[in-house]
């Protein structure tokens, strides 16, 4: 400021262009300034400003909390850390679960070698099976399966050797054995049940989650419809977030899309289960009842498809190398029904234990701890109400489909 724009007594004149009297416009200041440094019309904007952010995540934490809260709170016998995984998927985040579940497989990758554990050695020695009624079948229609190979040379006592898990009238119905799935994971262990496809019958149940919707059958085997079960399984990947890459049938409702080439379990009215590719194998007919289709065949004309390694066809990324909790099902030449469910399976072991076990046609169904099941049922003492064992040591109890369930599952009964 030059000494001619000062006035008499220090005033400062206004510079040129400026109508008279008019003050020179303040630079606003920004809003993590000292509150000194702003002036009363700033102070009232930081303080609107403050309080409509505060508004906003006031209202965004209350509805991802009630959202969560809902999550953690809903029936069945889900784990915290299943809930909040759902969740995620729910919301478009389960990219972020996936990430979760890399990281923790890379930081706790399954051992190497080893031996099982003493629980493990017991539980292949000694399958728990149905008490044997006092008039033993002289000639049963269902004779006890020969031991199946298992993977790993030489096996231990009672590797491959199948036990029965359920029966009905003195038959065998269920039968089950176990095995280490692969010569480099010796410490886990793996189980095969067969289930008679001649002598059961077999019932597609939802989830009240998964697919969700109203059915006319329930996502439970409720009090009174128990009679005759000897055994269940759990469904496959979602339907909802089209991880299962194909669709969802029961009581002439459709969810997802049935697609052409996806693996599928087909129930029929009278009680057959087929496991095949849709439209080439099984289709939509007048006496089909339910659909549960999941990606695509791991075992098609008795072998291990060609493309097993193909790492996107059986999970996200490189899921399908990870050595983690699966399950799968499949159908021997016979129409008996092959059910494989294991602690620390890859793709390639999960199909491979499906062909050792008879399955000329096989499917993966669901993965992680929180889903793969199965469960045999024992009918000795309670003919109206089995009592429920698991063939391994998962995440929900054995009792999980006697509440509500989450996700979709398979009951199997006597005829």
């Amino acid at each position: 400021m030059t000494i001619a724009e000062q006035q008499p007594g220090g005033e400062t004149a206004d510079p040129p262009g400026r109508p008279p009297g008019r003050r020179p416009r303040r630079r606003r200041l920004l809003p993590w300034k000292h509150r000194r440094d702003l002036d009363p019309a700033q102070l009232r904007r930081r303080r609107a400003v403050r309080r409509g952010v505060l508004a906003v995540c006031l209202v965004g934490t209350g509805t991802v909390g009630w959202s969560v809260g809902k999550a953690l709170t809903y029936p069945g016998t889900d784990s915290t850390q299943a809930r909040l995984a759902e969740w995620a998927r729910d919301h478009e985040l389960g990219f972020v679960v996936d990430t979760l579940e890399e990281v923790q497989y890379k930081m706790n990758p399954p051992r190497v070698g080893g031996t099982l554990p003493p629980d493990a050695l017991a539980r292949m020695k000694a399958t728990q099976a149905v008490p044997t009624p006092a008039h033993i079948v002289a000639q049963p229609l269902v004779p006890l399966r020969a031991p199946m190979k298992p993977p790993v040379s030489p096996a231990l006592p009672g590797e491959g050797v199948y036990r029965t898990l359920a029966g009905a009238r003195g038959e065998p119905l269920v039968q089950g054995t176990y095995v280490r799935p692969d010569a480099e994971h010796t410490s886990y262990e793996a189980a095969v049940a067969w289930v008679s496809g001649k002598y059961a019958r077999f019932q597609l149940h939802p989830g009240f989650r998964e697919p969700g919707g109203t059915f006319d059958v329930p996502p439970t085997i409720p009090e009174g419809r128990r009679t005759g079960l000897v055994a269940t399984w759990n469904g496959g990947f979602r339907i909802t977030d089209g991880g299962s890459r194909g669709g969802f049938y029961l009581d002439g409702k459709t969810d997802g899309e049935l697609r052409d080439g996806a693996a599928s379990e087909v129930f029929h009215k009278d009680g057959s289960l087929r496991i095949g590719v849709w439209g080439r194998d099984v289709r939509m007919t007048p006496d089909v009842v339910g659909v549960r289709q999941c990606l695509e065949l791991m075992v098609d004309g008795g072998r291990v498809v060609p493309d097993i390694d193909d790492a996107s066809k059986w999970g996200v990324s490189d899921q399908s190398r990870m050595y983690v909790p699966r399950s799968g099902v499949g159908v021997t030449a016979q129409g008996d029904i092959i059910m494989v469910v294991g602690q620390a399976l890859s793709a390639r072991s999960l199909a491979d234990l499906m062909q050792r076990a008879g399955a000329v046609r096989a499917m993966p169904l669901d993965m992680n701890r929180a889903w793969p099941s199965f469960m045999s049922y024992d009918s000795s003492r309670d003919p109206a109400n089995p009592e429920p064992t698991n063939i391994l040591d998962f995440e929900d109890p054995p009792d999980r489909y006697y509440v509500q369930a989450t996700r979709d599952f398979v009951a199997v009964y006597a005829r």
